[in-house]
């Protein structure tokens, strides 16, 4: 996901460099979304994994 929000990062910056303006504000619009999306999975899956917490093995 992380992945996809820079892609459309980069297509955002080569659209604005290239004067397409709406291409740009809405290719960053998703990367935006994506980006903030892939941060909450990430913190779900960061608090899951220490509350489910592992025992050391005997």
């Amino acid at each position: 996901m992380l992945r996809w929000a820079l892609i459309f990062f980069i297509i955002a910056i080569v659209a604005a460099l290239f004067g397409f303006g709406g291409i740009a504000g809405a290719a960053t619009d998703i990367a935006r979304i994506l980006f903030f999306i892939f941060i909450i999975v990430f913190l779900v899956s960061l608090v899951l994994g220490l509350a489910r917490g592992k025992s050391p093995a005997p």
